[in-house]
């Protein structure tokens, strides 16, 4: 296998997805059976620099080239050979944000991403304006923001961009987006794939009125759907990816992905009545819709798939940081007994255990909020955990709270659609880092939505995978072929994952902390104005 795997290699047949996610950017080659073959990584950390989240342009740079070599070494060490050429390459990042450049390419402002909350103005304006909710994460609600704050730089802006669409311009030359990613960024018009040119007028005139002359369509990147070219790599886009000069231009590239469009290619969550929950650092559940949603929901955003269908999207800002926080003490209290347990056993012990807890978790509860959260009103996070002397607090129970509370604000949302809404869906697959030991994060995200959860053994290959099967769908389809057939018929034809019911005592203990939890949130505001 190894000797045909080489050959297909040095062929420069093998596809390459490089997805830039919250804590990690992850590079995934894959193979003829779309299996990945290679992968390579590289862990960073976003900063808080005058209370904005960013990530600095120079470590953008130097993570990608990292991440791109320990790929390289992982072909290196696999197959014994080089990555001169590939079949075609896509590039996703974590969605949203804002990237403001001047007319010579300069960088305005520092990066301002998803998980920032300082838009709340601008959120509130626009969901009115356009009778379409806008998140505060999202590009145009960070533009209108800076001009409501008369911020100097607006005046300058030539181009406005997510990361994705940052490190596609970089690579290609050309500013073209996903419809999945263009999505986060304006409202989409889902008869043209495009922008919604209604909503576009409106906001120009908007503009106008603050003082400020803006074509939304020259600032905004170049929609593309799957399938569709979004330029070749240049030869300084293949310098600046690949630091040993071997990589060679010219190759294909797939129109730049959201984290949200790529997790859904990577869990077969592309066809009406399908969802997903994408679990790391934000956690967001999407379910492919049928039909437009009766009213707007501040707790619901409007995307779409790679391909243009409408999605609704619960997204969170907070997930697993606060558990990975408490994961580390662990792992501190191992170093300081000397004992030799790998962070990945770490996880996995802790983790099995929560299960051993009783399902409402012995009356603990738990606020994950690192940074704010927009569905439950917070504009700054502290995370908490709160108990009373006659709580339970045993280990099993105070895992089992925090895996608990990195799901509770995204069952909030998901209540809307299916107890409001009545959305129907027939499957809905898990991916990302929560799901990686099996039989925890499934069964309690289970217990959470009260329906039934799959996950594939491909799950924690996650979004940099899904980039790189559209970037095979952008050389392998056939004519007509629908991205959601080419994934039925090329990727998930023998892979439908391992599903687990919920259970009611489960269902019944998580809505019994919830009900704790959603009494709690005073307490968590009272922690905001005092710490």
């Amino acid at each position: 296998m190894n000797v045909d795997l080489k050959t297909y290699i040095e062929s420069g047949k093998a596809v390459l997805g490089i997805e830039f996610g919250s804590t990690r950017i992850k590079a995934v080659l894959i193979g003829q059976n779309k299996e990945p073959i290679a992968s390579g990584s590289y862990t960073w950390e976003n900063q808080l620099v005058d209370h904005i989240w960013t990530y600095s342009l120079d470590s953008i740079w130097s993570g990608l080239q990292k991440c791109y070599l320990d790929l390289l070494d992982d072909v290196k060490k696999k197959y014994d050979c080089k990555i001169k050429k590939l079949g075609a390459i896509g590039f996703s990042a974590m969605m949203h944000g804002y990237m403001a450049f001047d007319e010579d390419g300069n960088l305005l402002v520092p990066f301002r991403t998803w998980r920032n909350t300082i838009t709340q103005e601008a959120s509130e304006r626009l969901t009115e304006l356009f009778d379409f909710h806008i998140p505060q994460r999202w590009s145009i609600a960070h533009l209108y923001q800076a001009m409501l704050n008369k911020e100097e730089h607006v005046g300058k802006i030539k181009s406005l961009l997510t990361l994705a669409g940052y490190i596609n311009w970089k690579m290609t030359g050309k500013k073209v987006v996903g419809v999945g990613e263009a999505s986060g960024m304006f409202p989409i018009d889902i008869k043209t794939c495009d922008y919604n040119e209604e909503m576009i007028t409106k906001f120009e005139k908007k503009a106008q009125e603050k003082g400020y002359e803006v074509s939304l369509r020259s600032l905004l990147p170049k929609v593309a759907c799957a399938g569709e070219m979004a330029g070749q790599l240049t030869k300084e886009g293949a310098a600046k990816l690949d630091v040993t000069g071997e990589l060679e231009a010219g190759i294909p590239v797939a129109p730049a992905e959201g984290d949200a469009g790529t997790g859904m290619v990577a869990t077969n969550s592309v066809r009406p009545r399908t969802g997903n929950v994408s679990a790391g650092t934000s956690v967001f559940g999407m379910v492919v819709l049928e039909k437009e949603l009766s009213k707007v929901y501040d707790a619901i955003d409007l995307v779409t798939t790679p391909s243009g269908d409408l999605v609704a999207m619960v997204h969170c800002n907070n997930c697993t940081s606060d558990l990975n926080a408490w994961i580390n003490i662990f792992k501190e209290f191992t170093k300081l007994f000397k004992m030799d347990i790998s962070t990945d056993e770490l996880y996995k012990k802790l983790y099995k255990n929560a299960m051993n807890g009783d399902a409402d978790c012995g009356d603990l509860v738990a606020y994950n909020y690192f940074s704010g959260e927009h569905i439950t009103g917070f504009e700054e996070g502290r995370p908490l955990f709160v108990r009373t002397p006659e709580s339970k607090f045993t280990l099993a129970n105070f895992m089992r709270t925090n895996l608990y509370a990195s799901l509770s604000v995204l069952k909030t949302g998901f209540d809307i659609l299916f107890k409001q809404e009545g959305v129907q869906i027939d499957k809905i697959y898990g991916h990302g880092g929560l799901f990686k030991t099996k039989g925890v994060g499934q069964n309690i995200l289970a217990a959470a939505l009260n329906t039934p959860v799959s996950v594939m053994e491909t799950a924690g290959e996650g979004g940099a995978w899904g980039m790189a099967l559209l970037a095979s769908y952008l050389i392998d389809k056939k004519e007509h072929q629908s991205l959601a057939d080419y994934l039925k018929d090329e990727v998930y034809k023998n892979n439908i994952g391992i599903e687990v019911l919920p259970e009611k005592k489960d269902v019944d203990g998580f809505n019994m902390y919830i009900d704790r939890y959603t009494k709690g949130l005073e307490i968590e505001r009272a922690a905001v104005g005092v710490l």
